[in-house]
């Protein structure tokens, strides 16, 4: 509601309003309604579309349906995709990532460059207090009071982070963004195709064959997994297959080996 308010009221852009419903909560529908019913207020284009995710879908399934449909509608308005993300949004994704094993990268969040974040250097109680200023409304979903989701249990100790290392995980994380474009500019250079060579990867730094897997995985992979993947390329015998994690799979030859995609 507050993105919304900030670009309606800048008057600089045409703006298509799209709303995912999750289908995940039985009342979800009286947010669509909710939504809709602002965009009309504001005279502006919206969109919708509603899933049956149902009530014990993960949050990665749902970011991946939501992001799927805001992508499609940029697509069709040729349109910027914006969202709402503000700081404590950063922390708290940068928490999930180290608890996952995310390695390095779980520092270089929301960031993706196909979607314009213009809230991040503004935290939570800032975005609420510019509500209640403009007298906005706004609907809660109930489901981030819920310790299902690790984002919801992680949330409540962040918290109690102080002002200062909040600072300095938003310092790192820009710094880590830096890192990154560095790292994958080397990657790309690298022109690493299929079949890959195990040779290659048994003999260069442990620390770099794993980057070079995550990589190869185009990053669906956790550090771990990665770590995991490395041994087998080291040791797995010929004509064997290992699973790397979400149905993909190394296939081995004596010499060299290939990603297999569900």
């Amino acid at each position: 509601m507050v993105l919304l308010h900030k670009l309606v009221h800048e008057k600089k852009h045409q703006i298509v309003v799209a709303h995912f419903d999750h289908g995940i909560r039985s009342d979800s529908v009286a947010d669509a309604r909710f939504v809709k019913g602002l965009a009309e207020q504001y005279g502006l284009a919206f969109e919708s579309r509603r899933a049956e995710l149902g009530r014990h879908a993960s949050e990665d399934t749902a970011r991946t349906h939501r992001y799927e449909f805001l992508r499609d509608v940029a697509k069709q308005y040729k349109a910027q995709l914006v969202t709402a993300h503000h700081k404590d949004d950063t922390v708290e994704t940068i928490a999930i990532n180290m608890t996952r094993g995310t390695g390095w990268r779980g520092l270089a969040v929301m960031n993706s460059n196909d979607v314009l974040r213009p809230l991040l250097h503004l935290s939570k109680r800032e975005v609420y207090d510019y509500a209640l200023r403009k007298n906005l409304e706004w609907v809660e979903d109930k489901t981030n009071n819920t310790n299902l989701y690790l984002r919801n249990r992680l949330r409540k100790k962040i918290h109690t982070l102080s002002t200062r290392t909040t600072k300095q995980l938003v310092a790192l994380r820009n710094a880590q963004l830096i890192v990154r474009d560095n790292i994958e500019a080397e990657e790309v250079s690298l022109q690493l195709v299929a079949p890959y060579s195990r040779y290659f990867f048994t003999h260069i730094d442990t620390v770099v064959a794993i980057e070079l897997l995550r990589y190869i995985f185009d990053f669906s992979i956790t550090h771990p997994q990665a770590t995991r993947t490395l041994h087998g390329v080291k040791v797995a015998k010929a004509g064997s297959v290992i699973e790397v994690g979400g149905g993909q799979r190394l296939r081995f030859s004596l010499t060299e080996f290939i990603v297999e995609t569900p």
